[in-house]
This record gives C-alpha cells, structure tokens and sequence, in this order.
C-alpha cells in the first residue's frame, strides 16, 4: 500500500450520492410526479425508516469513537469496529444512510427518490464497500478476512 494513499478508493462520498439522489428524486417528482403516496403512508410508514435509520447511525458511529477510528472514507481507517452493530453486519452506516433516505423519500411523496435508491444502493455495493474491502483487507489482513468470515456484508 506504499503507493496508494491510506484510505479506500471510493467512487463518492456516500453522504453525497444519497444528498444527490434525493434532490434529484425531489426534482423529478416536482417535474413528473408519478403517483401520489397517501398521507397514511407518508405518515405511517415514512418516519420508521427514518428514526431506525438515526438510532442505527448513531449506533455505528459510536463504535468507531469506541475504537478510535474516523467514519469519512477520505480518512484512513485506525481500528476495525467488530462489535454493536458491526457484530450483525459490516456496513450499519449505509444501511443506515439507506433507511433515513427512504424514510424521507416517503415522507416527501417522491416516489422517484424511492426509486432512485436501488442504483443508489448499486453504486455504494460495487463503488464504495468493495473497495473499502480491499483497502481494509490489505491494512488488516487475517483480522479482516476472520471478521469478513463471521460477519454478513449486508444482513
């Protein structure tokens, strides 16, 4: 890794893809609305999302001060959170960032938002995670590859 720069190689600032889909969702939808959400849906259902996506954010954010680490993928990974929330999964953050963004996507009546997190999700699998796989691999080696054995990527 003496060439590269001690930090995965993501495609995007997470936080600026899902800020993006959503003003775009949000554009499309004032442009050409789809369908309209109904309220008890909006209302019902939207805030859900939203509210888990917070508690499981915070969670995983908490674990990464825990063990002395920084969440932006522009800065180098110090320590490998392995219990919380990474316990169950590897990726709390974007499963996070995916919940809060549909939450609002509903509660905003954009369905083209709602639509728009499938390549959204793409993107943070093949653009994001996968090379932060293999910088922390490299970084961490054996300790990496057992967590990766016992820990699902996704759920």
């Amino acid at each position: 890794m003496a060439d590269t720069p001690d930090r995965a190689l993501v495609v995007i600032r997470p936080p600026l893809l899902y800020l993006g889909a959503l003003a775009l969702g949000g554009g499309l939808s004032a442009l050409w609305p789809l369908v309209t959400i109904p309220g008890w849906i909006r209302w019902g259902v939207g805030p859900g999302p939203f509210v888990a996506g917070i508690a499981l954010m915070m969670a995983a954010m908490g674990r990464f001060k825990a063990v002395g680490t920084s969440v932006p993928t522009n800065e180098p990974t110090r320590a490998l959170a392995t219990d919380g929330p990474y316990k169950h999964t590897r990726n709390p953050i974007y499963i996070a960032l995916s919940l809060i963004y549909l939450g609002i996507a509903v509660m905003a009546d954009s369905l083209w938002a709602v639509l728009l997190l499938v390549p959204v999700v793409v993107i943070i699998d093949r653009g994001v995670v996968r090379p932060e796989e293999v910088y922390l691999t490299e970084k961490f080696g054996e300790d990496y590859r057992d967590y990766c054995a016992e820990t699902r990527r996704w759920f």
